[in-house]
């Protein structure tokens, strides 16, 4: 599978078979979120591996209820560092830059998932103080995606994209 075949496979799952990943695959997908772009290559982020079923139960409650995070063998938690980023960019960068890096790794990760014949699905929708609490987040580490991995117990339907023509406007040359 090419990236671009990955990309067009990728699609949120919800459900995961009792199966676990193995560690290759998981540390594959690990160096591939190691390799996204990042600002200054400063990586202001954190991955934290959640697979104790306590943890990932307290991640569910952080999450607005979404059970299944509770399912997924290994639930990776992309938190920014905001000190990171600022310390070179200020405002800015402790602001937006470590959330860009965190988001590329995400990206990253997914398409790797992808490739190895795992789900995942993004969540954002999270309580970063909860999380943190109850994860046990290094002092000013900030939750911001959560992305459960498993091999698939679903298959979805595919939801429909907007029209290029809509979401793309040409400037000209």
């Amino acid at each position: 599978m090419n990236v671009l075949e990955a990309i067009t496979a990728r699609q949120s799952i919800r459900a995961y078979q009792p199966r676990p990943v193995e560690p290759a695959k998981l540390e594959a997908i690990l160096a591939a979120a190691n390799r996204a772009a990042s600002a200054a290559n400063l990586q202001a982020y954190q991955i934290y591996v959640v697979r104790r079923p306590a943890m990932k139960q307290a991640l569910v409650a952080a999450a607005a209820g979404q059970q299944f995070l509770a399912t997924a063998p290994v639930v990776l938690v992309f938190a920014v560092d905001p000190a990171r980023s600022a310390a070179k960019f200020g405002p800015r960068g402790g602001q937006i830059y470590c959330m860009q890096d965190a988001c590329a790794a995400v990206c990253n990760a997914m398409l790797a998932a992808v490739e190895l014949g795992l789900g995942t699905c993004w969540v954002d929708a999270v309580d970063e103080a909860l999380a943190g609490q109850a994860l046990g987040l290094r002092a000013g580490h900030r939750a911001a995606v959560l992305l459960p991995i498993g091999y698939p117990a679903e298959t979805p339907p595919r939801t429909t994209r907007r029209e290029l023509s809509d979401l793309v406007t040409d400037l000209g040359e």
